[in-house]
């Protein structure tokens, strides 16, 4: 996998940590999702953004296989349903926040409820709820660049930024 290194801390109130990556290939995307799952915790956030077709559901499907999930194929975009629950080592909670009209709708979900079950939340379309969302948490920004590749933009802030970071260091 060819990733970029753009990697820069900067330090103030809470840690931002930041990198880009260039992924080729659903392979790279693949390995990338599975290394962020050995990096999770209870409680962790994940805010997916991108257009229509970026790879947001990919991306989680690789996480939640890393997370060994019982039925990889169960991961799939909860458009319709809003969130969808996953067993594996650690809960996993999809959020698809692309129907939703207002933040409101995403309190009624149960939002805060399932930021606070001690599992991983995976909320694609974060950009339509962001005020709702922790200030501990990674997002993860998706852009199309051709047919197979994307570009990955990280950044981690909040008290565990240092740790969700440590997984920007792996090669």
């Amino acid at each position: 996998m060819n990733r970029s290194r753009d990697c820069r801390t900067v330090t103030t109130e809470t840690t931002v940590s930041e990198r880009t990556w260039m992924l080729h290939s659903l392979n790279d995307t693949a390995q990338l999702g599975r290394s962020l799952s050995q990096q999770l915790f209870p409680g962790a956030v994940i805010a997916l953004t991108g257009p229509l077709g970026a790879g947001k559901t990919h991306l989680v499907r690789f996480i939640a296989e890393g997370l060994e999930v019982t039925d990889p194929d169960a991961v799939n975009s909860p458009t319709f349903v809003l969130v969808q629950e996953y067993e594996a080592r650690l809960p996993i909670f999809h959020f698809d926040a692309y129907r939703l009209q207002n933040v409101g709708e995403f309190y009624d979900l149960g939002a805060y409820e399932y930021l606070d079950a001690g599992g991983v939340c995976l909320i694609e379309w974060a950009d339509r709820v962001r005020e709702a969302l922790p200030p501990d948490r990674l997002d993860l920004h998706l852009e199309i660049l051709a047919a197979e590749s994307r570009s990955l933009q990280g950044r981690a802030t909040g008290r565990h930024a240092d740790r969700l970071a440590a997984w920007f260091q792996l090669p």
